[in-house]
């Protein structure tokens, strides 16, 4: 009994604050910072250097850790990345407008049209992304934290892999890989079925089919919004933890004296993910063979 009184009390105090934001037509701004961890030890197929990993690694790391920008109001957001300049002769422009063919772009969210709309560049080509929302099929566990001034509750889920999802890609039979390892140090030689005369480096990834992703969310700011796609729980998403990539809210600004316009975008050829999923590959298709048989050229 004592502990149910005490429940129902922590509800009460988090349904204050929500009241008086429930009180006024409110928007928000929430800041994320979003890091993904990449496994380099197999990257080149063991002929890197730990130097040459580095750089690579280095140069990676404007697009695995980077800053966003979640508005929102009652049913609609925008999440956008945080504009930054790069150091004077860091390349980092460069290749930061290749990799952005491959990630994407500016976002949109509204909860009552159930619909999530995706600015895309690829290739110099400008694409409109549109969906529905996905199926999150959230549990609620009784497990809170801190994070700031609110008080977040867990949930987890388990959500299924775009397959162009670049940020979940990984080396493909890592197991295999160091089996053959062993075995050489054991001095065996073992005939490779495995390996093919492939010079394309798509050929060595995978994406997982399903990822759990755990969410901490808080009833204080009454919204059902999150970072990307991520939304469905009763208040606003500040954690999400989904694979190797972590999205951390480090700053909510309720009613901002200078509000952003929370607009649809509607620049772009407009495509489902599935279309855009097919035109990515068929360009990358295209460079597979343009570069594939350049290689073979240079053997011969």
């Amino acid at each position: 009994m004592k502990r149910l009184i005490s429940k129902l009390s922590i509800v009460l105090l988090l349904l204050i604050p929500a009241l008086n934001v429930n009180a006024q037509d409110f928007q928000g701004q929430a800041i994320y910072q979003t890091k993904t961890t990449v496994d380099m030890s197999n990257w080149g197929g063991g002929q890197m250097s730990e130097q040459q990993k580095k750089m690579v690694a280095e140069r990676m790391k404007s697009m695995l850790e980077k800053t966003y920008v979640l508005n929102f109001n009652r049913s609609e957001s925008t999440y956008k990345e945080e504009e930054k300049l790069d150091a004077p002769g860091s390349g980092g422009g460069r290749w930061r407008g290749m990799m952005s063919s491959f990630t994407g772009g500016p976002q949109y969210k509204n909860i009552k049209e159930d619909v999530i709309l995706q600015e895309q560049e690829f290739f110099g080509k400008s694409f409109l992304v549109r969906d529905s929302l996905p199926k999150l099929e959230w549990k609620l566990e009784n497990e809170t934290k801190q994070i700031g001034q609110y008080t977040c509750f867990k949930a987890t889920t388990t959500k299924p892999v775009d397959e162009m999802d670049f940020m979940s890609m990984r080396r493909r039979n890592r197991g295999g890989d160091q089996k053959k390892d062993n075995e050489k140090k054991e001095g065996k030689e073992t005939a490779d079925t495995t390996k093919t005369d492939s010079d394309d480096p798509f050929d060595e990834l995978e994406v997982p089919k399903f990822v759990v992703v755990t969410a901490w969310y808080t009833p204080q700011i009454p919204v059902s919004s999150g970072p990307g796609e991520y939304h469905g729980l009763p208040g606003l998403i500040l954690e999400v933890n989904a694979d190797r990539t972590v999205m951390l809210c480090t700053k909510i600004v309720m009613n901002p004296k200078e509000k952003e316009l929370i607009e649809k975008p509607e620049k772009g050829d407009v495509v489902t993910r599935e279309e855009y999923n097919k035109i990515m590959k068929d360009k990358i298709e295209e460079m597979r063979q343009m570069y594939g048989g350049r290689n073979r050229g240079r053997r011969n």
